[in-house]
């Protein structure tokens, strides 16, 4: 970690400059995008790429995160991808997971690292057959320790366990063992009735417990979903302040609206990892089908350190037909909306589109984005709606859509 990732960061996240509680939350926060965060992103690129109804002649700008859903949009085979990100690691891990599809021998090898990643030949198919690929500095930062043993062994050692969000994952994992829930069930359900039932008799009562009540009305507990102070106000906003109900409807959707063996988000919730055998429900990237698209698609994407508005400032305008912001825009003062929204219409090409997350259900634009900027865009209800009712993320408030009118 650079002085300058750690000041990328600090501008993306600080939105009080003051010596205050809400200071030191967000600093505490930006700390933790200096390691880790997403070893999976937490969004759904398959309901992304309906609402987008990506194209080959697509040109795409979007934020890597743990680059899950950069890899799965190769599956439309679109002209290019520039994923960007803040995170060092996010970057590395995208580097790292284009390289692999190219370079390892066949999907077996490339889901044992990706899928499984808990297989101890994983270092070994790395070291033979991927880092010698890598740049020198993408080398040193995977052959590193991190703190005691190298950063590559993650993926012999349950990748998916580690980060931010994997670790979070686990905390929940050991407070709900202390109540006794056995995922067991839900894991083997055979019907949407059957979750549900798992939900409401083993996780709905734990949200009315003085435990979880107290420790999620703490505006640090969720810190391990990535969700800064902001986004935690505009989360607890869609129910008059009171986070608790807001959990609670989030954590039904995700275990209720979509069958388990359809829903990875579900799955990795439940179980901590995909399935080693690779014969239960994952990102579309990992997929066989998909793996001899993703191979021969990897070279057009690219995976920068930067802010996503930089890079726009830098490209030709009119050069991009999609923009993923995920939920980045939640973090964001009204000045740097501004900022973003400028470089996304300068370009826009005829046809683009925008998609992006809100931890709330509204949509954060109007009002913030100047109007001279904002009203050059269509926002397409409908397909926002079909959008969130579909992802099955399920963390989400809304899910919006934008049109460029030109």
């Amino acid at each position: 970690m650079t002085a300058t990732d750690a000041s990328l960061i600090g501008e993306a996240v600080y939105q009080n400059r003051r010596l205050s509680r809400d200071t030191v939350l967000e600093r505490l926060f930006a700390r933790l995008f200096h390691g880790l965060v997403y070893p999976q992103i937490w969004e759904d690129p398959v309901c992304d790429m309906v609402a987008l109804d990506l194209a080959p002649e697509d040109d795409i700008v979007c934020i890597a995160s743990g680059g899950c859903n950069m890899m799965s949009y190769l599956t439309a085979e679109p002209a290019s991808i520039t994923a960007v990100d803040l995170s060092p690691w996010h970057v590395e891990l995208g580097k790292l997971k284009l390289a692999s599809a190219v370079h390892l021998p066949d999907h077996t090898a490339f889901y044992s690292v990706f899928g499984n990643a808990a297989a101890r030949k994983n270092v070994d198919l790395l070291d033979t057959y991927v880092l010698p690929t890598l740049s020198e500095e993408s080398r040193a930062f995977w052959d590193a320790r991190s703190p005691l043993q190298s950063r590559k062994s993650l993926f012999a050692r349950g990748f998916y366990n580690y980060g931010v969000l994997g670790r979070f994952l686990r905390l929940v994992h050991f407070v709900t063992g202390i109540a006794r829930v056995d995922y067991d069930s839900l894991l083997k359900a055979t019907s949407l009735n059957e979750q549900k039932a798992f939900y409401e008799k083993e996780l709905e009562p734990l949200f009315d417990t003085r435990l979880i009540k107290f420790a999620a009305r703490r505006r640090a507990s969720l810190f391990g979903l990535g969700i800064p102070p902001t986004q935690y106000d505009k989360l607890a906003a869609d129910a008059e302040g009171d986070i608790i109900p807001v959990l609670k409807e989030r954590a039904r959707k995700l275990f209720c609206d979509f069958p388990i063996n359809e829903t990875y988000f579900a799955w990795q919730a439940a179980s901590g990892g995909y399935k080693p055998e690779g014969d239960g429900p994952v990102p579309p990237y990992l997929e066989a089908p998909h793996f001899e698209t993703v191979r021969r698609m990897a070279h057009r994407a690219t995976v920068v350190n930067r802010s996503i508005t930089d890079v726009l400032s830098e490209a030709p305008s009119g050069s991009k037909s999609v923009f993923i912001l995920l939920d980045a825009q939640d973090w964001m003062t009204d000045e740097q909306l501004a900022s973003l929204w400028r470089e996304i219409t300068r370009t826009a090409c005829p046809g683009a589109r925008v998609l992006f997350r809100t931890g709330g259900a509204p949509d954060i634009l109007p009002g913030r984005v100047p109007s001279s900027i904002l009203d050059r865009w269509i926002y397409d209800a409908e397909a926002s709606k079909r959008a969130f009712e579909t992802d099955r993320s399920a963390i989400y408030g809304g899910v919006h859509l934008y049109r460029f009118k030109g």
